[in-house]
């Protein structure tokens, strides 16, 4: 096949275009520039789509033997995943941006434009395995369940699993770090890049307070109703969240308080004790499914942030809503985040069903 292989600059891009020309396919390399000032250096582990990075892709393209381009996505990735990272916080949700990314930049916008060009898909260094039985595809978790990354790619319509390969899914990290040393790649030992890519100093509050500026609101009791002190937006704060509340008096019982929800068009953020976290019951939107919708209730485990979060529960499908009752509760679900339903399976790896965007939930 013709294959476009995606090339952040990290050990596992560069790994999965690495087998891809291993597995005689035709492999074309190329970087995506998601900004228009990028940083010429990292910082440890943080960031990435660094100009360092773009070198380290070109690098391992020129080892691998293949030819390489850098593909300006720069104004569409503003436009579509730090807006949207904005705006959902701005009315109080809580977005995965790596998931916006996968769906509207790495399978949507790059997917779309090598379809055009005449590739028949497009290989990420991704951690999930991902096969077609009879034309449907079936995406499960990674081997290594520590890297395993089915989370963020739950959200990929049918057709783009289709067109989209994984080489990495059945190896360990350990496994494809020293493989990039057998093939003399120089990001063998490259970190992980973490955090939030475009805020790589990682702090959020900031980057969204510059964004938003201030909105000042009050921070109330969500038992008594008493105003315990006052914030500068809701942007600054998400659903589970304990520190930097900027609450001076300590709870009665001394024991911690925790966000439990906010309020963005009164400015308000409720807190109170981390046992009215838990919550039973899901109700999410705008669903996906890879295989096909639920049919009646459905036995399944959900995951609801991209490491950890997880429980066994019953979920059904009505129209364009799902909703899932937890068999056990779950702290610290927030609205605008992903939930993905699997079904376990210990010998083929947990199958994702489909994927849903948090909408509300109840106790």
């Amino acid at each position: 096949m013709r294959v476009l292989a995606a090339m952040s600059g990290g050990v596992d891009s560069a790994v999965a275009a690495a087998r891809a020309v291993a597995a005689g396919h035709e492999v074309v390399g190329v970087h995506l520039a998601l900004s228009a000032k990028p940083g010429t250096l990292r910082t440890g582990s943080r960031g990435c789509c660094t100009i360092e990075d773009s070198r380290d892709a070109r690098r391992a393209a020129d080892i691998l033997g293949i030819p390489f381009y850098v593909w300006d996505f720069a104004e569409r990735f503003t436009e579509e995943v730090v807006e949207t990272f904005v705006g959902e916080y701005a009315a109080g949700r809580t977005p995965n941006p790596c998931v916006t990314c996968n769906e509207k930049i790495k399978f949507e916008a790059l997917l779309d434009k090598a379809m055009a060009l005449g590739f028949d898909a497009v290989a990420t260094g991704h951690y999930a395995r991902l096969s077609v039985v009879d034309g449907v595809p079936e995406l499960r978790r990674a081997v290594d369940s520590g890297k395993d990354q089915s989370y963020v790619l739950a959200s990929l319509t049918p057709e783009q699993l289709r067109h989209s390969m994984f080489p990495l899914g059945d190896s360990w990290k350990t496994e494809v770090r020293a493989e990039a040393e057998r093939r003399e790649l120089a990001v063998a030992n490259k970190p992980d890049s973490h955090d939030i890519c475009f805020i790589p100093d990682g702090d959020t509050k900031s980057f969204l307070e510059k964004r938003l500026g201030t909105r000042p609101g009050d921070l109330v009791d969500a038992e008594t109703g008493a105003v315990l002190g006052r914030h500068t937006g809701v942007h600054g704060f998400t659903v589970g969240q304990r520190k930097g509340l900027g609450i001076e008096a300590p709870a009665p019982d001394g024991r911690p308080r925790y966000v439990l929800s906010l309020e963005p068009v009164s400015g308000t953020v409720k807190v109170g004790p981390q046992r009215d976290l838990g919550v039973h019951r899901i109700t999410a939107d705008r669903p996906i499914w890879p295989a096909g919708p639920l049919e009646g209730p459905t036995e399944c485990v959900v995951q609801v942030r991209a490491h950890g979060g997880l429980a066994s529960a019953v979920a059904e499908v009505a129209g364009d809503e799902v909703t899932i009752q937890l068999r056990e509760p779950l702290r610290g679900v927030a609205p605008g985040q992903v939930v993905v339903l699997y079904r376990p399976d210990a010998e083929l790896g947990d199958l994702v069903l489909g994927s849903a965007k948090i909408a509300g939930t109840g106790v």
